[in-house]
């Protein structure tokens, strides 16, 4: 079992492999996929572009899930988003994925920098034993110890 400076390590090393999420407004609605731009400057921070039409814009207390690529680990993050376009980290963060959505570049009249700042979170890493996952393959009982790393955090610093 990991402990908790581990899973949250964990956490930015996967989301920065893949870096897919399902963020949504918590009283706005089904929520969307989002890629979120990683800044390690930022601690507990995630930024998105989107367009300014996007609901997420509207900004308010937000709520995003992360699955790794490998779906060994999980993450529910929970904190407030709002527009953010300071003019230097939309250049630290600009990249050819994010030039191909907005035709004007950095000068896009639609462009907006979103920023996530996560107030908290709870982790699940499924960093299963051997005997967990023999036991799993053979219709056995996992014991707790078998069955991976899970954490609630008030902040994601590793």
């Amino acid at each position: 079992m990991a402990d908790t400076h581990e899973i949250k390590q964990d956490m930015w090393d996967k989301m920065a492999a893949s870096p897919y999420l399902m963020v949504g407004l918590v009283d706005g609605g089904h929520s969307e996929p989002m890629t979120a731009q990683l800044d390690k400057d930022q601690v507990d921070t995630l930024f998105f572009f989107a367009g300014k039409d996007n609901r997420l814009a509207a900004g308010g207390k937000a709520m995003a899930q992360f699955v790794s690529k490998g779906h060994d680990f999980f993450a529910c993050l929970a904190g407030d988003v709002r527009v953010d376009n300071d003019r230097a980290m939309i250049d630290k963060l600009w990249n050819e994925q994010v030039s191909a959505w907005f035709p004007g570049g950095k000068e896009d009249p639609n462009l907006t920098l979103l920023r996530l700042d996560i107030a908290s979170a709870e982790l699940w890493e499924t960093d299963m034993s051997i005997s967990g996952r023999l036991k799993m393959l053979f219709g056995g009982k996992i014991k707790s110890d078998e069955d991976g790393s899970h954490a609630f955090v008030e902040t994601t610093a590793a």
